[in-house]
This record gives C-alpha cells, sequence and structure tokens, in this order.
C-alpha cells in the first residue's frame, strides 16, 4: 500500500482538528476529481512500519486531535490493510474516532458482512460515502465535494439496519 499524503493537523477532512491520511489508489474514475493522480496504486511513497509508525506517534502525542480522517484514493481498495492500520493504531493510541471518505456507498459496503471492505467500514466512525458528481458540485457543504455524498454516522447506522445521517457536535 502507497500513501499519497499526510497532514498531521487538518481542519478540512472532518469535524474538529484531524490528522489526514490520504491512500492511493482507486479505480471510480470520477469526473473532476481533485486529485486524479490518486488514482494510480504508486502514487506517492510506500507505508512502511517506519512511517506508519510516525504517524502513529504524531496520531498519538497530539492531545487536541479530534481523530483521523482517511481519504485517498479510495482507502477502501487497500482495505485489509487500512484495517490493520487501525488496529495498531488503537493498539497505541487507545480509541481514535475516524472518518472515512469512499466513492463507494454505504449501501455498497454493507452488501458482504465478511468482506474486507466491510471490516473496514466497522472501524470507523463516519463514512462520507459515494462518488464526486462534477455536476453536483456544492463548495458550501461541509466536508464534501458533490450534494449527492453523505455523511453517515456508521455505528448508529449499523445498529438500526438504515442510514443515519451524522449531525455536527461543534458549532460554527
Amino acid at each position: 500500500m502507497n500513501i499519497c499524503g499526510y497532514y498531521p493537523e487538518s481542519i478540512n477532512e472532518g469535524e474538529g482538528l484531524r490528522a489526514a491520511l490520504f491512500i492511493s489508489g482507486c479505480r471510480h474514475y470520477c469526473k473532476g476529481c481533485f486529485s486524479p493522480a490518486t488514482w494510480n496504486f504508486n502514487y506517492g511513497e510506500p507505508f512502511t512500519p517506519e512511517r506508519e509508525q510516525e504517524i502513529i506517534r504524531d496520531i498519538a502525542g497530539n492531545p487536541l486531535l479530534s481523530g483521523l480522517s482517511i481519504l485517498g484514493g479510495d482507502p477502501f481498495f487497500s482495505a485489509g490493510e487500512v484495517s490493520a492500520f487501525l488496529d495498531r493504531l488503537r493498539e497505541a493510541a487507545g480509541p481514535v474516532s475516524v472518518w472515512i471518505y469512499s466513492g463507494y456507498t454505504f449501501e455498497e459496503l454493507i452488501e458482504d458482512v465478511k468482506s474486507p471492505e466491510y471490516e473496514l467500514l466497522r472501524r470507523c466512525q463516519v463514512l462520507v460515502d459515494g462518488r464526486y458528481a462534477d455536476e453536483l458540485r456544492d463548495p458550501s457543504l461541509l466536508y464534501r465535494g458533490s450534494s449527492n455524498q453523505r455523511l453517515i454516522d456508521i455505528p448508529a447506522s449499523l445498529s438500526h439496519h438504515s442510514i443515519v445521517e451524522w449531525q455536527p457536535t461543534l458549532s460554527f
């Protein structure tokens, strides 16, 4: 697995101050994608054990963080590796809120409860789902680029067996 970016602190990829990790590789090929270079699975740098440990230390050592956001590319194309990283992160840092972005919809990700994609979804708290649609671009939306994309509260949606939209907890 390669990563194509890491920001130790960001306010753009989810609520609060979050670390942001960008995973290389995507096969959605959305028209108007803001970063088509990330479609390439070899783009960026290898996510070596040493680099992983640096990122885990950053996150564990920053008490101001609200959590981690994982973007891409599309992290669900590397679901097994990302899940393993989250397990190691939480082992070192304790509970970490995770937002994850995907061109897949929630419904697509829950089709097979034995899939690596479902296992990754279960490890996260908020899903920003759906392919970016250039014709539905809306820069006024919170944390997403087009109006077809949803902010989904994953634990609530899984327990209710229906979509529960995420609600902001911070006031602006």
